[in-house]
């Protein structure tokens, strides 16, 4: 027992670097396959994240690609302020908004409620064919999945509008309605996205101890009541740090599908912050103009996750730091 307690009690010291160089030069060399596997997202976060911020001075410029970043004239919050009063802010705003709000309302449950499912289902083979069949989706390029929507929702041959004109209705030329576009998209990026994103829910539910839920029958409880006395609040830490990181990325709705899917037709819902961006920054060749704008983006996604994350912590004890 004595030698059982003093191995336990000396293991965790291994994990902390202590006694100055020397300490820390132990610490490396006993977790240094920890820090190799580390080294690769390291690079790509120095190379692509870190290295181009100074960049971001072009924003207060008025830049020119033949004088270069340094020495191009300041101008200020002039883009900035162009972007706030101009014709298309408050709708790429909007729509920004509207498309992500939507996406986190309807899609953030999925994988939570798919992953639930999966917990009930008695047979392995056919819960491990329903996991596999349903994050497939995820793994095909964005290009592949618009060409698909475009197809299926085609009025003249797509699948949807057959099945339309089967029941007798007048078909539908989604992507030409503006009502029809956000709707269109949801609908997509849950089907592309809902597999992948419950593996790390039901990762977390394989970590819950059967023991709670041996006590939860004790106490007559049936299978709604330990879902939602058991269940769920051992998710709960996952969820949050998950809804955190969605918060993150609230403002950033993928540009990629959407400059797939739309068209001059519906810009009035489906224009948004990021294609505006591409339109300008590189359609128009403004890299300072959209470079404002992608600044502004950023700045209010990062206050979103700070605010987020210090409500988390007091509400729920559970987040991101």
């Amino acid at each position: 027992m004595d030698r059982f307690t003093e191995s336990a009690t000396t293991r965790p010291k291994e994990l902390k670097p202590s006694g100055g160089m020397q300490g820390f030069g132990k610490y490396l060399r006993n977790n240094y396959s920890l820090y190799l596997m580390l080294t690769p997202m390291l690079l790509f976060f120095i190379i692509f994240m870190y290295k181009p911020m100074p960049g971001l001075v072009i924003a207060f410029k008025d830049f020119s690609p033949f004088k270069g970043i340094w020495d191009s004239p300041w101008v200020g919050f002039d883009h900035f302020i162009e972007f706030f009063t101009g014709p298309y802010s408050f709708r790429v705003i909007r729509n920004t908004l509207v498309i992500s709000l939507t996406s986190l309302a309807f899609g953030f449950p999925a994988p939570i409620i798919l992953a639930l499912l999966l917990n009930e289902l008695h047979s392995p083979k056919f819960r491990k064919a329903v996991q596999t069949i349903s994050y497939i989706p995820h793994f095909i390029s964005v290009v592949v999945i618009c060409g698909l929507v475009v197809n299926f929702l085609s009025p003249s041959s797509g699948i949807v509008n057959s099945l339309i004109r089967l029941f007798g209705g007048e078909p539908i030329y989604f992507l030409s309605k503006p009502e029809w576009f956000v709707p269109v998209y949801t609908i997509m990026n849950i089907w592309k996205s809902t597999g992948y994103g419950a593996i790390i829910y039901i990762s977390a539910l394989t970590s819950i101890p059967e023991d709670l839920y041996e006590a939860a029958r004790v106490d007559g409880a049936g299978r709604w009541k330990q879902l939602l006395f058991v269940t769920l609040p051992s998710l709960l830490p996952t969820i949050m740090v998950m809804l955190l990181i969605s918060l993150g990325n609230i403002l950033n709705v993928g540009y990629e599908s959407i400059i797939l899917l739309y068209n001059p037709a519906i810009y009035d819902s489906a224009d948004v912050i990021s294609t505006y961006i591409y339109r300008t920054g590189l359609s128009e060749g403004r890299y300072d103009y959209a470079t404002a704008i992608g600044l502004v983006n950023s700045v209010v996604a990062f206050a979103l996750v700070i605010s987020a994350n210090k409500l988390s912590n007091k509400l729920t004890q559970t987040g991101l730091w």
